[in-house]
């Protein structure tokens, strides 16, 4: 039988393989697009009630078969990042802020003194492919703690390194959001190591976000602050993420 993944999946490789029906549905006013939005809090309601806190599936060692395929960008080239990732990143510094009492600026080596989780896991793109790695960080929920979220706070808001777009108006940096459920999940993780050495720059080096019940894109690389707030009309277009701004789903559940 067919699990819900690999259903999903199926599906939004045939969306991308060419099925001219669905061309519009990226355009702000389509009907497809209206429809699709419709169906997304259904389909996080569902999720999580058949769910709960369930885990995603988890692997062995011997099911990692090959190096976790980068995707997106891979090598940001911010004048910043540059001479981070020259230094090792000993100079990275992690900003969570916004709707919380206690703000927080920590290092790479503030973050690998924290409880850490290590997980394998399967990583599903909406392109279709899949890939098994064994990936190391602090939960999430740990960081959040530690900051102390005011009682408004619905959402983390993720601010990145790399610029996706350029143009006379400016550059567009990466940025991702979850609420605080997926946040607080325990297989949520800002992961700072990949099948046990430091995380890659092509995987997001220093630090990248794991929400491993949702797709791919929803998992921001080079990650440099968190943001928690109680809206997310003011980011981007007001859709909650760089690729639901542009038609893909906020929620990306599987």
């Amino acid at each position: 039988m067919l699990d819900r993944r690999r259903l999903l999946l199926g599906g939004a490789a045939l969306a991308l393989s060419g099925c001219k029906v669905f061309d519009s549905a990226t355009e702000p006013d389509s009907r497809l697009r209206a429809l699709f939005a419709g169906h997304e809090s259904l389909t996080r309601s569902a999720q999580r009630a058949v769910m709960g806190d369930r885990l995603a599936p988890e692997f062995s060692e011997a099911d990692i078969r090959q190096g976790q395929r980068p995707n997106g960008s891979t090598d940001p080239d911010s004048a910043d990042y540059r001479r981070m990732a020259g230094s090792g990143f000993q100079d990275y510094r992690l900003t969570v802020a916004g709707l919380v009492d206690h703000p927080q600026s920590l290092s790479l080596a503030d973050l690998t003194l924290l409880p850490s989780r290590t997980q394998i896991t399967r990583h599903d793109c909406v392109e279709g492919w899949s890939c098994i790695a064994k990936w190391q960080g602090v939960p999430l929920g740990t960081v959040l703690d530690q900051a102390r979220p005011k009682l408004m706070a619905r959402y983390a808001v993720f601010h990145c390194f790399d610029a996706i777009e350029r143009s006379l108006s400016g550059e567009v940096f990466y940025y991702e959001s979850i609420d605080l459920i997926d946040a607080y999940h325990p297989q949520t993780i800002l992961a700072y190591a990949m099948n046990g050495a430091a995380l890659p720059v092509a995987n997001g080096a220093p630090l990248r976000l794991r929400v491993e019940r949702q797709l791919g894109y929803k998992m921001a690389k080079y990650v440099h602050t968190i943001e928690l707030t109680d809206s997310l009309v003011d980011l981007g277009s007001g859709k909650g993420s760089y690729w639901a701004d542009r038609g893909y789903e906020w929620y990306a559940g599987i």
